[in-house]
């Protein structure tokens, strides 16, 4: 039989799979018996080559993210050991899957998903019901430890491609007069409803204890994949494509000094349906934040899958950069007073698509029951992140970054690793004392909170 692949609608926001939409176009319908959510991610750090982890276990730029949008248990960063990474701007590994099997009809059963030869993680991988429920925090939520000590100074917001600062800008958040309220938004501006399974001992999850294989720079999920176990229906068998594949990691390039009106370009990230830059850094007790939309938000709340109907809507709100777009101007000096010691953090987004399989397909008379046996979400993403201004270029040199240019300041993303006869750096790389010049979102949160 033939599996029905349908789009996202607003109305599938409610529900994880998109139960809403269906009950709408049959008078009776009954949810998936079993159900499977598979997120994918691609990610970097440009001027560093691709590596599965640090020496040294990772250290500083390990958890460099860790705590700032769609944690997940254990390190963020530190390697893709336990289920919840894909949502992370996990760099470490570069390439993640989160797998989640909810089967109703033998809830809480290890179960197992056939993979096709190009993944080369093996021939299958092995779904596994987590010793204790993930810990997970939303994109743009503040850690639960500095949410109780008073703020203190400013948050500045800045926003839009271009080499000056816009009339009208920053506007300023002063923390310390701010009502609660007033705060809990400022971090977190546009979010969008956690859509993904709310796992605990009723799921199946990769990875697990048992099996932390990674995806490598070769792997492609295109193929046919099967989904095994007790209670699964024997039919749970589905195809991706091209659409549903890794994506490319982003080939991003920065020019300029943070006095300056630095510039950021990128060449064309295939599947990629929008784009979206942020940069923030700290100047004394203040935080200096800028994004690429052309609305003012602390933008912390938009580092996650995206559905499609919110991808357009952001789209036509210019809050979000066409996927046609390779370029972008961050205006001048709004970096330049924090010094040697706040070297600013820029993080970009590559938005991909979300894909629906669901079998048996829908009934052509309306009136017809409708009891779908299983259903399948995939989601795609592609990010980097990338340090700021001409001061690191000496230190990404050792990390396998391109060679300096006339230009002053511009470096990319490496991404072929290591330039020829250059060897990646050792132990003394990126944990080196020079690394504590880089800006840590967490540590901005800390001094602006007290801590």
């Amino acid at each position: 039989m033939t599996s029905l692949r349908f789009i996202l609608t607003p109305a599938c926001l409610a529900v994880g799979l998109c139960i809403a939409s269906l009950a709408a176009q049959a008078q009776t319908t009954k949810a998936p018996k079993v159900q499977l959510w598979m997120d994918v991610s691609t990610g970097t750090m440009a001027g560093m080559p691709e590596m599965d982890s640090l020496p040294g276990g990772g250290g500083m730029l390990g958890g460099l993210m860790g705590g700032m949008g769609g944690g997940a248990q254990g390190r963020a960063g530190g390697g893709n050991t336990s289920y919840g990474h894909a949502r992370a701007m996990s760099i470490m590994p570069p390439r993640v899957i989160d797998i989640a099997l909810h089967n109703t009809l033998r809830p809480g059963v290890e179960a197992s998903q056939a993979i096709p030869p190009g993944m080369r993680m093996g021939e299958s991988l092995p779904l596994i019901p987590p010793r204790a429920q993930p810990t997970q925090t939303e994109p743009g939520e503040v850690p639960q430890e500095y949410q109780q000590h008073q703020p203190k100074g400013r948050i500045l917001l800045y926003w839009g491609c271009g080499a000056t600062v816009r009339a009208g800008q920053p506007r300023v958040i002063d923390l310390a007069r701010a009502k609660a309220t007033d705060y809990a938004q400022a971090f977190a501006g546009r979010a969008v409803p956690d859509r993904g399974p709310r796992v605990g001992p009723a799921y199946a999850l990769y990875p697990n204890e048992r099996n932390q294989v990674s995806l490598s720079r070769d792997s492609t999920l295109v193929g046919e994949h099967q989904v095994r176990g007790d209670g699964v229906p024997a039919s749970m068998k589905f195809t991706l494509g091209a659409a549903q594949d890794l994506m490319p990691a982003i080939d991003l390039r920065t020019t300029g000094k943070p006095q300056d009106s630095m510039g950021t370009s990128w060449q064309p990230v295939r599947n990629a349906r929008a784009y979206y830059l942020h940069a923030m850094s700290q100047n004394g007790d203040d935080l200096i934040m800028w994004s690429s939309a052309e609305t003012p938000d602390t933008g912390m709340g938009l580092f996650d899958y995206l559905s499609p109907a919110t991808i357009d809507r952001w789209l036509k709100e210019r809050v979000l950069l066409q996927p046609e777009t390779t370029q972008c101007a961050i205006p001048q000096g709004i970096f330049a007073g924090g010094g040697r010691d706040a070297t600013p953090m820029l993080r970009m987004m590559a938005y991909g698509g979300e894909s629906h399989i669901v079998h048996p397909p829908r009934p052509a008379d309306p009136k017809a029951a409708w009891e779908p046996e299983w259903a399948v979400r995939v989601r795609v993403k592609s990010h980097t992140m990338a340090m700021l201004g001409e001061e690191m270029q000496g230190r990404r040199g050792g990390m396998g970054a391109a060679p300096p240019t006339a230009s002053g300041g511009a470096y990319s993303s490496g991404m072929g690793g290591a330039p020829t006869g250059q060897q990646p750096a050792g132990d003394g790389g990126a944990e080196s004392g020079n690394a504590g010049n880089v800006v840590n979102p967490v540590n901005l949160l800390r001094g602006i909170l007290g801590r």
